[in-house]
């Protein structure tokens, strides 16, 4: 902060004529002077909190906005955000990476690229939603009312239909790319990484806290949570039996798909204390834990309308969700590539039910 607040009031102090004469000792040409001209006025002063990211351009940004009289309220607000964002991250990056940052150098430096680019993308969708405000505004209006027209066509099942045809397409993609790097035998590093990371960040303290979330993907948890859903349907479903009957079925369904796919790909798992752990692709716990919460949830938030209760509960299962199977690698008992692997496979399941139970419960509708 302090650093950048100097080279403000030097290009400030200094002006222009300065840049013109000395500007290439301190790395800010007329080139890079009117570059940064261009860039300001097409995408604002947000572009001062993601120049950190940006090679070659967050060593200039001071000396340019004060040359250029930039008020210093209006840059100390986003030169100082970025700032302590860009060093707390990188802070947060050495104390959990440690001695292995080389080793991780160039995939963290990929990442850091793409999150420069995102950061990019944001501040011009920012700038331009600003500038064109009244025009984005009218034009979101006019989708929403055309929305609530086809929603109002569509009627709600065909909505649920289409919603859970999406996350099929997303998870069915990912489930395709996934087999794709297992059968390449190339999740070696992301395996590596993030039980890297994982175990960096979550140290022995947390020991007690691993082995409660990691009975959230044992019976003992979502055999409650199976007993409240057909409590649930029994309460407020009006074709109580077809939603029974899904519900045993997507759970045991998943259960025997699980059981196919481990022999089916037959991966060693970690060794841990001397013990080898087998069949361990996918998961098991986060593929189950994905079907009975995530069909759970579908059922009760089909059922339920108070709109505020719906985010919430979401949350809460992908916490749940999460927690399974961070407690899986945590525990070294599965690769993360497994943990990951039961989340795609639990959810083009879920998926594939969802879109199945609104089609029989369209079809039964027709038919009487």
């Amino acid at each position: 902060m302090a650093g950048v607040t100097l080279s403000y009031w030097i290009g400030y102090r200094l002006g222009r004529p300065f840049v013109a004469r000395y500007g290439e000792r301190v790395h800010l040409t007329e080139e890079r002077v009117d570059k940064m001209t261009l860039w300001l006025e097409k995408y604002g002063d947000k572009l001062l909190f993601v120049a950190y990211f940006i090679p070659g351009v967050r060593h200039i940004t001071g000396y340019f906005c004060g040359v250029t009289r930039l008020p210093f309220k209006r840059y100390a607000l986003y030169a100082y955000t970025g700032a302590i964002f860009w060093v707390g991250l990188f802070i947060s990056l050495g104390k959990v990476l440690g001695p292995k940052w080389e080793q991780y150098h160039s995939t963290v430096n990929r990442y850091m690229i793409i999150f420069g680019i995102v950061s990019v993308i944001l501040a011009i969708v920012i700038y331009v939603y600003r500038k064109y405000k009244r025009q984005v505004v009218n034009a979101l209006m006019q989708l929403l009312i055309q929305g609530e027209r086809h929603f109002n066509s569509f009627g709600k099942v065909r909505f649920l239909l289409l919603t859970s045809f999406a996350f099929f397409v997303l998870f069915f993609s990912l489930m395709l790319g996934l087999i794709q790097d297992f059968l390449a035998q190339e999740l070696g590093q992301f395996d590596e990484i993030v039980s890297y990371l994982v175990t960096a960040t979550f140290g022995t303290e947390w020991s007690e806290w691993m082995h409660a979330f990691a009975k959230f993907g044992t019976f003992y948890f979502y055999g409650p949570v199976l007993g409240l859903a057909a409590l649930w349907i029994m309460l407020h479903s009006k074709e109580r039996k077809l939603d029974l009957i899904f519900l045993a079925w997507v759970v045991a369904g998943g259960e025997l798909i699980d059981g196919i796919l481990r022999m089916l790909f037959h991966r060693p798992g970690p060794v841990t204390a001397g013990f080898q752990f087998i069949n361990t692709f996918p998961s098991g716990e986060t593929l189950i834990s994905l079907t009975v919460c995530g069909f759970s949830t579908f059922l009760l938030l089909r059922y339920y309308n108070f709109r505020y209760i719906r985010v919430p509960l979401v949350m809460c299962v992908i916490l749940i969700c999460l927690a399974v199977g961070i407690s899986r690698i945590y525990f070294k008992m599965q690769y993360p590539s497994d943990v990951f692997a039961g989340y795609v496979f639990g959810g083009v399941w879920v998926s594939l039910n969802v879109m199945l139970l609104e089609i029989l419960r369209k079809l039964r509708t027709v038919r009487e």
